[in-house]
């Protein structure tokens, strides 16, 4: 690969570092520099790794934590929610076999994959990066190529270091303009989501760029590349830049001293050439964006929050409609009305979209003097150990139980249902997870995805609610 060629794009530039052979036809064997495993595909890739007699091949570049299967009420242990017991028993026996770091409850380090990746610097720009969940995209908010594999992926980069992949085409995102008022990252996501499709990024590498990109906070970006594969797309990432840099320096596993000055050069050239060509480049005004908040059973159902609900009559074609009809028929919503004002049982604040710091501040500027209404359960997750002491150490937690809200210990917890954790059938949950599929809170749950601010002004108000007006 010639590095020097110019015209590269961000995906050409990861891609062609990683490339250990050119198998043809688009297909390469890429190096892998991190793993991330955690309770669910984690333990079952060491142990089918063990079943194989195969090793690890450079554990020092995998990193391990329960996040999926344990429960995220206080005091919890490993054991808590027994059907998880044994996949936290066992991803920390063969972690810790194989001599690959292990992140242990109520310990610095432990928390959702996604979270303590980046705020480690396990998450670098540049690195590949690989975990056995779809939401690894998330880590190509610091410029990382980071992806999620299958199981028999993941046991095969464990054992070699490497991993056969087919090189996606190139998408370009650029939000231009500045966020108004109440409007926050995942509005921006959602809103693309919505307006190109949620099977749009499929083949794709989406790059997020334009002004609104460039003066986000990494948080924020990392919560536009988390739902990237609801976009349809398996890799998302922001071009790495002086926001990147000032994040990564000192974080534990970052390179230190003259290492980081080396690193940092190479971290410069990283960004697209000026004159790179894309497959596919879409535009989207900032700020034309409002509160956005989801309606149905797709993270591509989504609406302005001072928009009705739509009628299947609009939409593009007979697929949708039935898909529309059949989501309203689930979410027991009547199109032509308004969201706003619809009553919620839960609200969920967590996730790996949603639960590092910045997310905690922004709820609790809402939460701070207000309580949640009554009949309304109100979960505050943090989405790490690091980010549970740091919220607290700012009074955080206080602000959230003061307003009635429960303040729970770091982990997937009611995004994905995996450790019992779940919103009762026919119940209406604000949630600031990144998928509203049918079943995902629970069996018969109703989910509406939002922001952090939103969510917090829904639990305040007892309904779906325009965060602006707060």
């Amino acid at each position: 690969m010639n590095w020097l060629a110019q015209n590269k794009t961000l995906l050409d530039k990861l891609w062609d570092l990683h490339v250990v052979s050119d198998l043809g036809d688009g297909w390469s064997l890429l190096h892998i520099d991190r793993h991330l495993l955690h309770d669910l595909s984690g333990t079952a890739g060491l142990f089918s790794l063990m079943e194989k007699g195969l090793t690890v091949a450079n554990p020092e570049l995998a990193f391990a934590t329960p996040d999926h299967a344990v429960s995220t009420a206080n005091g919890r242990s490993g054991t808590t929610y027994e059907p998880g017991a044994r996949l936290w028993a066992g991803l920390k026996q063969l972690s810790q076999k194989a001599g690959i770091r292990y992140f242990e409850l109520g310990q610095p380090g432990q928390g959702i994959v996604h979270v303590m990746a980046p705020e480690l610097g396990i998450t670098l720009p540049g690195v590949s990066l690989i975990c056995g969940d779809s939401h690894t995209c998330t880590n190509g908010g610091l410029g990382a190529l980071a992806f999620g594999v299958g199981s028999s992926e993941l046991t095969h980069a464990l054992a070699t270091q490497t991993l056969r992949q087919r090189k996606p085409k190139a998408m370009r995102v650029r939000f231009e303009g500045r966020l108004g008022q109440g409007v926050a990252p995942k509005d921006l996501i959602l809103h693309l989501i919505g307006r190109i499709g949620a099977s749009a990024g499929t083949g794709y590498a989406v790059e997020y760029a334009g002004e609104a990109i460039r003066a986000m906070p990494v948080e924020g970006r990392l919560t536009i590349c988390n739902l990237s594969i609801e976009l349809g797309a398996k890799i998302g990432f922001v071009a790495p830049d002086e926001t990147t840099f000032r994040y990564v320096d000192g974080r534990r596993f970052a390179p230190k001293g003259e290492a980081f000055e080396r690193a940092l050069t190479h971290w410069q050239s990283l960004p697209a050439d000026a004159d790179a060509q894309y497959d596919r480049d879409e535009v989207v005004r900032a700020e034309d964006i409002a509160p956005t908040i989801t309606w149905g059973t797709s993270p591509e159902h989504v609406i302005a929050i001072d928009q009705p609900v739509p009628s299947p009559a609009v939409a593009s074609n007979s697929a949708h409609r039935q898909a529309w009809r059949e989501a309203l028929d689930y979410m027991a919503l009547t199109p032509g009305r308004p969201l706003e004002g619809t009553k919620v049982d839960w609200v969920f604040i967590g996730s790996c979209t949603n639960s590092r710091l910045s997310d905690l501040r922004e709820a609790a500027k809402v939460a701070r003097g207000r309580r949640v209404a009554e009949g309304v359960n109100a979960w505050i997750v943090p989405g790490s150990e690091a980010v549970k002491r740091e919220a607290e150490a700012e009074g955080l937690d206080a602000v959230f139980r003061e307003a009635g809200f429960e303040w729970r210990e770091p982990g997937c917890s009611m995004c994905v249902a995996a450790n019992g954790e779940q919103v009762p059938s026919g119940a209406r949950c604000v949630s600031t997870s990144n998928r509203n599929f049918v079943g995902r809170q629970g069996p018969g749950a109703r989910t509406h995805l939002a922001s952090p601010a939103m969510a917090a002004a829904a639990a305040v108000s007892g309904t779906i609610t325009d965060v602006r007006r707060l």
